[in-house]
């Protein structure tokens, strides 16, 4: 399925590849510069790279990187709840703040992803009626004489 997405959609793909975008700075801000767990930085800048490969399939709204994106935002929510919860000062506000992100994005992109899904219900589900009415139409065209 690669068609354009109805102009509805739109606004759910942008607040997908928005929220995405802020979520990688906020990452690596966090990390590096913010409220690292160390001075100077942490090795978990690299978190942010995930995101970074999901990026342009978002950005280009694809349909399959928008559902398996969606699930791996699920754990930048897990880790902003955790954080908010169990940090103190700007760490748990970053914390808070990824979790609101992740849970802009994971709606954004079920927006978006939604319409897409249903009519490839509706498709296979036409097509399925389709094929039983053929078939059914073929076994009553066959002639009882040809059992032997």
């Amino acid at each position: 399925m690669n068609s354009k997405p109805p102009s509805a959609n739109r606004l759910a793909a942008f607040g997908a590849s928005a929220s995405l975008v802020a979520l990688i700075v906020v990452s690596v801000a966090w990390e590096a510069w913010l409220a690292p767990l160390r001075p100077g930085g942490t090795a978990l800048v690299i978190k942010a790279v995930p995101l970074l490969l999901a990026l342009p399939g978002v950005w280009r709204q694809r349909l399959y990187t928008l559902q398996w994106a969606s699930m791996l935002i699920l754990l930048y929510f897990t880790e902003g709840v955790v954080r908010g919860w169990s940090d103190r000062g700007l760490s748990a506000g970053l914390g808070w703040l990824e979790a609101a992100l992740a849970v802009v994005f994971f709606v954004c992109a079920l927006v978006y992803v939604a319409p897409f899904k249903r009519a490839a219900k509706r498709a296979t589900k036409r097509a399925t009626k389709r094929a039983a009415k053929n078939g059914a139409k073929l076994h009553s065209e066959r002639p009882e004489s040809a059992d032997v």
